[in-house]
């Protein structure tokens, strides 16, 4: 992986561009070139004002995002959208946000398969669809609901960015694609993000976040959505990473749920006896969705570790899964059948394997 932090004194050779729906394909002096519209916001200032600043994604719709050609590094990503159904919600959906039906996919150096494939939400930590404000050092969710992410994203010949719309309805999609075209180092891995649903967990079978990987990088991220079914706590499942040669047994294994996400005692403020939610550059739990006696009937979680200080290496493989477990009332493990989603982000070289296939759009629902 790149240096995450670029030396501000330095004056690379690089060129600085971004993509946006006024400059759709980044090119020097692009942007602001649509014409102004008869009767729009900008009819009475002419050209070269705010004449299109989002595009509309139509139901089942995969929209071109960017396309661009390297070499080259994606430096941030910010993005807010809008569904055309907001309005009309039933009272339980309503604030909640069809982030799971936007697919985001990024490819790298022509490769057929995609090497990111993750729900809009669930990639900017919001996978719960509420949304919830992040500030740490790879992914920042500011108000009202603008996602932006900081991963650097080096490519040496192609980067092609789409977004898909599963959702009934279509949304309107403001974006900015900032990168630079420079020279790369002879040697680089390649930003990957992989989404997985356990809906719920079985008995015994670890919630898998992450497998499948071949080749040589660093496992730099993860985020779980986690919806708790039962009473009590629910965290007490270890976090374990099988690395190369491991098979049965894992080389780093945690010692719980909130330990991993750098937390302890069951996230519980000791004066208040409740889920004390925290935001931190590196872990977080933003979110805590709490029972209102109506609609929002179960406990829920979403929490993010960032390993940019402390990466995972790997040379030809990489495993990541979490158990489930809570407790029984005679002081013994329980396994739970909990709902637990999950985004990892690695870094590894090309060719990377295909993902295997997303859940259906009602298996992903929130």
């Amino acid at each position: 992986m790149l240096n995450y932090i670029n030396p501000l004194w330095e004056h690379p050779a690089a060129r600085s561009r971004a993509i946006t729906a006024e400059n759709p394909d980044g090119a020097a002096g692009g942007g602001a070139r649509f014409p102004a519209q008869p009767g729009s916001a900008s009819s009475a200032l002419g050209d070269g004002w705010k004449t299109r600043p989002s595009v509309h994604i139509a139901s089942g719709e995969t929209f071109p995002v960017a396309d661009i050609e390297g070499p080259g590094m994606i430096r941030h990503i910010w993005i807010t959208c809008l569904s055309d159904g907001s309005a009309f919600r039933m009272p339980w959906q309503r604030g909640v946000h069809p982030w799971r039906d936007m697919i985001l996919r990024m490819y790298w150096d022509g490769q057929e398969a995609p090497s990111v494939e993750c729900p809009l939400g669930d990639f900017f930590a919001n996978g719960w669809g509420k949304v919830a404000f992040i500030s740490s050092a790879a992914v920042c969710v500011n108000p009202g609901n603008a996602m932006n992410c900081y991963w650097q994203m080096p490519f040496r010949t192609r980067c092609r960015i789409t977004l898909e719309n599963r959702a009934p309805d279509g949304f309107t999609l403001y974006y900015q694609i900032d990168y630079s075209l420079q020279d790369l180092p002879a040697e680089i891995c390649y930003f990957h993000a992989q989404f997985r649903r356990s809906n719920p967990t079985q008995r015994k079978t670890p919630h898998v976040i992450l497998d499948g990987v071949k080749g040589k990088g660093q496992y730099v991220g993860t985020y779980i959505c986690w919806g708790s079914n039962s009473p009590g706590w629910w965290g007490e499942g270890e976090v374990k990473f099988y690395i190369d040669g491991d098979s049965s047994h894992p080389t780093i294994c945690g010692t719980g749920t909130e330990d991993y996400f750098c937390g302890s005692y069951n996230f519980e403020n000791t004066e208040t006896h409740r889920y004390q939610e925290f935001c931190t550059p590196y872990a977080g739990m933003p979110q805590v969705i709490r029972p209102d006696g109506v609609y929002q009937s179960q406990t829920r979680f979403g929490m993010y570790r960032w390993h940019i200080v402390d990466p995972v290496y790997f040379d030809e493989r990489i495993k990541v899964d979490i158990q489930a477990l809570g407790w029984t009332e005679h002081g013994k493990f329980k396994c739970l059948s909990d709902d637990v989603a999950s985004a990892a982000f690695w870094y590894q070289t090309l060719p990377s394997a295909p993902f295997s296939p997303l859940p259906a759009r009602e298996d992903m629902e929130v």
